[in-house]
């Protein structure tokens, strides 16, 4: 969402995770917190309270997530997002989660621009599943465009086969497939890292900020998000459900927005979310993790502040301990995060897990040689 050009400058080399991995198990997720020599130990961006975990014990499954990029003109800005793509190319990791922006709002929007960042996708060699952001339709009508004809053109572009992007794609079941109520919703998916007891399941749903599109100018837009907001609401419970009815070790919900108010420029106030979203997330997504049996993880990026925490909280203002949050890089920070997920570990009780035990989920930087040094923007400003 943050509206800027794209910075790039080439950083001090700094040392990009590199490590074989599967689609399913294998020994020795990452590190929690893998920070450059000298650099911090906790996410750069980090908040009050933010949860630093530990390594999870295997078996395990690990993906990866970005989003907020690339900002700017592919002579500008593609080189090094191309080269964060052949970093995670070299992980070797089954799936990548890129959670929308994937312009300034700014940019251009033709159907050229829709191509170009259709064939940056098809770069990752592994599954690639793309949930939209605002820049990426809504705000085209600063450019004087119709968002919802350049959304149509946007789901036809990116969401066409229920499957997902990548040169190794995996099938994806699409909202729209299932649920004749909502079959606009082509962009909402749902899969998992494998069939059967034990995995993690993945469900998208369709945000975007800062509030949803509910305070649109246009009727029409405000309508299309009531809509989709009603969608989005219906597809988190279908994975809740189907999380709880196949066994699911872990849900990853992933989504464009931040949801939570935030205090001016800064951090979110602790579980207030915004109206736009009060469906969706106060009385769908909140009430559902707060009784789930299994650890559940949100994906998502807009403010471009790489942030680990558990922010949200159940009617009773108690902490929900059991919903952990990921917010990604963004420009001009063009790194990524690896993503553990622990298949063995517990839902947390409201009282927070033991010292002694291990976390669901653990996350480490990817970082890009060719995007800025985190350590030296501690503070960017739209």
């Amino acid at each position: 969402m943050i509206r800027r050009r794209a910075v790039l400058a080439a950083a001090a080399a700094l040392a990009a995770v590199a490590a074989l991995g599967g689609w399913l198990a294998r020994p020795g997720l990452p590190t929690a917190w893998a920070a450059p020599p000298g650099g911090p130990t906790a996410p750069e961006e980090a908040s009050a309270g933010t949860v630093r975990t530990a390594p999870p014990a295997s078996p395990g499954f690990e993906f990866v997530a970005l989003g907020d990029m690339p900002y700017g003109a592919d002579a500008t800005a593609g080189a090094a997002y191309r080269h964060l793509i052949g970093q995670i190319n070299a992980l070797k990791l089954p799936l990548t989660l890129h959670v929308g922006d994937f312009k300034s709002g700014l940019a251009d929007c033709s159907d050229a621009e829709y191509r170009l960042q259709l064939q940056n996708f098809q770069l990752f060699d592994r599954a690639l599943v793309y949930t939209p952001g605002d820049n990426d339709w809504f705000d085209c009508q600063r450019r004087g465009d119709d968002p919802l004809e350049r959304l149509q053109a946007l789901r036809q572009h990116f969401f066409a086969a229920p499957q997902s992007l990548g040169r190794q794609p995996v099938a994806v079941l699409r909202q729209a497939d299932v649920m004749p109520a909502f079959a606009l919703q082509v962009e909402n998916l749902r899969w998992s890292s494998a069939p059967g007891p034990g995995a993690v399941m993945f469900a998208s749903f369709h945000t975007v900020g800062p509030d949803n599109g509910a305070d649109a100018s246009s009727a029409a837009v405000r309508a299309e998000a009531a809509a989709r907001e009603a969608a989005n609401a219906a597809w988190i419970s279908a994975a809740f459900a189907a999380a709880r009815q196949q066994g699911a070790a872990a849900l990853v919900l992933v989504t464009q927005a931040e949801t939570l108010v935030t205090e001016g420029d800064d951090w979110p106030s602790r579980g207030e979310v915004r109206k736009g979203f009060t469906l969706s997330m106060s009385q769908t997504l909140l009430p559902l993790a707060d009784v789930a049996p299994f650890p559940v993880l949100l994906v998502h990026g807009d403010t471009h502040r790489y942030t680990v925490d558990r922010p949200f909280r159940n009617r009773q203002g108690q902490t929900i301990a059991n919903l952990w949050r990921l917010q990604v890089f963004g420009e001009p920070r063009l790194h990524a995060v690896r993503v553990g997920v622990n298949l063995a570990a517990p839902p947390a009780s409201a009282a927070g897990a033991s010292a002694t035990t291990q976390p669901p989920f653990a996350f480490t930087p990817i970082w890009n040689p060719l995007s800025p040094d985190p350590r030296l923007t501690r503070r960017f400003r739209p």
